[in-house]
């Protein structure tokens, strides 16, 4: 197998200036085929880009908090279709925003059906992202709730924007399922999962808080604006109140392989069982019928272009992942499982071909044209190699 043109692919951009930087990995059945890293870390700065590089990996840590959840219900500690455990007003009792009264006043009924675990794990609970939702970017405007940055988990007590499984929308549902591991389990989130899948995978890289040595290894953030791409500062590391299993960590293209190696493998890697096969199998099928999922239309043009990863293709939710029906535009099969991460961090796992791979950069907005086309050759490259032998 020739990996020249995925090299090609990578480093071109970073040579046109569309990128900083790209770190990119790809295995299959016998192991990984693919690793190149290329670009700068920082456009201030002259470290490279290595495979050790951390990032953030925003969204990308849902399917590992989703992958938790589902470990609870193996062991009979969550369910997927009761009511979820009664930890919060929330939860126990949503209510759902109807409208704003001529004062700006948001008004509230309550839900008409409870919300359970797969509710939470398809984004059909009704919880949204103020990025992608006009009236949640309203309701957080008006509220005295502090931002989710803040870590407080006053932040998740927003109002569902629907009923409970009346449609898809993307939101802050996989937060919740990160507090409810931590309710079931008894441990903060971060040592649940430090204990029941980084470690087993070896996942050494990979945490809510960065080590100094982590720290120095991390990927800059660079905001794409009328100047060009900018860097921003770190971000501040916080203690939270709860880690936000909806977005939260920090990890490597290596790390992240990892853990797609693990659901490649129907749940079993580095001679640990994370899963067993029937639960791999179920998270890969897509769970919410005639529901279409994965367009968000942005309210924030800084922080997220409107995302729409597959047009004119029907695309399901899994309990992890979004899936594609049909074969996606860049050449992955039918039935593939992705996701992708605020700062256009990207993965996805194509079962026919047996095969998963992920792309890491550190960019906003969300979908920005330049990275999301980097991402698309990628792929295509990697498609290609895999289908020459």
């Amino acid at each position: 197998m020739t990996t020249e043109q995925i090299d090609e692919a990578l480093s071109g951009a970073v040579e046109r200036g569309e990128i900083p930087g790209v770190v990119a990995m790809a295995v299959g059945e016998d192991g990984i085929f693919y690793e190149g890293a290329f670009g700068r870390r920082s456009l201030a700065g002259d470290a490279a880009m290595t495979m050790d590089t951390v990032f953030r990996i925003a969204s990308m840590t849902k399917a590992i908090t989703s992958v938790a959840a589902l470990q609870l219900v193996e062991r009979g500690k969550l369910t997927l279709d009761d009511p979820v455990p009664a930890i919060d007003p929330a939860l126990a009792k949503p209510q759902v925003l109807v409208l704003f009264d001529r004062s700006a006043r948001p008004l509230l009924r309550p839900a008409r059906r409870a919300i359970t675990l797969r509710h939470l794990l398809t984004h059909t609970a009704g919880f949204s992202y103020e990025a992608w939702n006009r009236n949640m970017l309203q309701f957080n405007g008006i509220s005295k709730l502090p931002p989710m940055s803040s870590g407080k988990r006053a932040a998740l007590r927003v109002p569902l924007m629907f009923d409970p499984g009346d449609r898809w929308e993307y939101g802050i549902n996989i937060d919740w399922v990160g507090r409810l591991v931590e309710e079931v389990s008894g441990e903060p989130l971060d040592v649940y999962m430090r204990e029941h899948i980084f470690a087993p995978l070896g996942m050494k890289d990979t945490g809510f808080r960065p080590s100094e040595a982590q720290r120095a290894r991390q990927a800059t953030i660079h905001q794409r604006n009328g100047e060009g791409l900018v860097p921003q500062p770190f971000e501040e590391l916080i203690t939270p109140e709860f880690w936000a299993g909806g977005g939260g960590l920090y990890s490597t293209a290596a790390d992240y392989i990892a853990f797609l190696q693990m659901l490649l493998h129907g749940g079993t890697h580095n001679g640990a069982t994370i899963l067993t096969p029937a639960t791999v199998k179920m998270l890969g099928e897509n769970q919410i019928g005639k529901l279409h999922a994965g367009i968000m239309k942005t309210t924030t043009p800084a922080r997220s272009r409107d995302v729409n990863f597959f047009p004119d293709i029907p695309v399901g939710w899994g309990l992890a992942t979004l899936i594609n029906e049909m074969r996606g535009p860049h050449g992955r099969s039918m039935n593939s499982l992705t996701w992708a991460g605020l700062f256009n961090t990207y993965y996805w796992l194509d079962p026919t071909r047996r095969i998963a791979a992920v792309i890491l950069m550190q960019i906003l907005p969300f979908v920005d044209k330049e990275a999301a086309g980097v991402y698309g050759a990628y792929e295509e490259a990697v498609c290609k190699a895999v289908d020459a032998g």
